[in-house]
């Protein structure tokens, strides 16, 4: 049996995520998992595996040592992301959620209004991360590498939680893209003060870069673990920490309407990068609609999606396959 389908058996389903005050009785919860083998609901379809669990839990029961990398957009700190804020943001409320207004004609898509964060989301987001990035030290190999999505405002909890774990900080991938985030006047007084923008305009989306310590030398790690550094573009182009990235096109997100998701382009140039040998086992814990799960199967890699949410399981299920066959660049 591969490494891949005794990770696969280690899982268990769950429900949407709890609400806000639930969040830190969800987290002892987790810890305090039980490590036995359950019986997944999941797909396995080519070289991914799509499992509909919890991933702290997964992660907890993972074999050590399993993982080559970890590319994924995270729930920042399983706030926007709880049954009670995606219900607000389908009906058009938003709460954590900004609905955008229609611009040239278009709808866009909903984003995480970070600004409204309190002291206590804050912690939680602390805890959320410090215990996720405990959990990945032991499920990666050494040399593995992190790629985690995050936000101008957020970016620094969710840093400084893996360099608290022992992870290296390896760089930073700066994603440009122009988004509605941002840029507007003061709400309610807009005429009064019409030359004042609250914040700047976004304009680039932050990655965070680290790797697992090596085992002695890089081309130590390279020869026993095939990790350690990153997969060149090309024998004469290295792997760049920036990426010129537009908005997910109206065709992914016709396939995958998630409000996360990430454009087929970007993604793709990630995961090429994230196996240095183009072997091993990519995870992303929080697969969304499985942008990560289908770059990875495009580029011929194998990979792990886990995804909490039952909705957005299924979304996966139908969307990963038609992803990854779009005609779309990839190094």
């Amino acid at each position: 049996m591969s490494s891949l389908a005794r990770s696969a058996r280690h899982t268990t389903s769950v429900r949407d995520r709890p609400t806000r005050k639930s969040v830190k009785q969800l987290i002892l919860q987790r810890v305090a998992a039980p490590r036995v083998a359950l019986h997944p609901k999941s797909s396995e379809v080519g070289r991914y595996h799509l499992l509909h669990t919890d991933s702290l839990v997964w992660l907890a029961q993972a074999a050590p040592n399993s993982i080559h990398a970890v590319v994924t957009d995270p729930p920042y700190g399983a706030i926007e992301y709880t049954a009670v804020e995606l219900k607000k943001m389908e009906s058009g409320r938003g709460g954590v959620w900004r609905i955008p207004p229609s611009f040239d004609g278009h709808r866009r898509s909903p984003l995480p209004r970070f600004t409204v964060l309190t002291d206590v989301d804050r912690l939680f987001m602390r805890r959320f991360f410090s215990q996720l990035a405990s959990m990945l030290r032991t499920v990666l190999v050494p040399g593995a590498h992190v790629f985690i999505a995050s936000n101008p405002l957020v970016s620094y909890l969710v840093y400084e939680s893996f360099i608290e774990a022992g992870f290296e900080k390896r760089g930073e991938i700066i994603r440009t893209v122009q988004t509605l985030r941002g840029g507007d006047r003061p709400k309610n007084a807009e005429k009064e003060f019409s030359d004042v923008s609250v914040m700047p305009r976004s304009c680039w989306e932050p990655w965070g870069l680290f790797r697992k310590p090596c085992e002695g030398r890089v081309q130590d790690n390279l020869r026993k673990w095939r990790t350690g550094g990153l997969r060149r573009v090309s024998r004469s182009a290295p792997f760049r920490d920036l990426i010129f990235s537009g908005v997910t096109s109206r065709r992914e997100r016709a396939i995958a309407p998630h409000p996360s998701l990430k454009p087929q382009a970007f993604m793709r140039q990630l995961v090429h990068a994230s196996l240095p040998l183009g072997k091993g086992i990519i995870l992303d814990p929080f697969m969304g609609s499985g942008s990560t799960i289908a770059a990875a199967s495009a580029c011929g890699l194998e990979s792990v999606g886990l995804e909490i949410n039952a909705k957005y399981h299924a979304l996966a299920e139908k969307a990963v396959p038609r992803l990854a066959s779009l005609s779309i660049y990839a190094p």
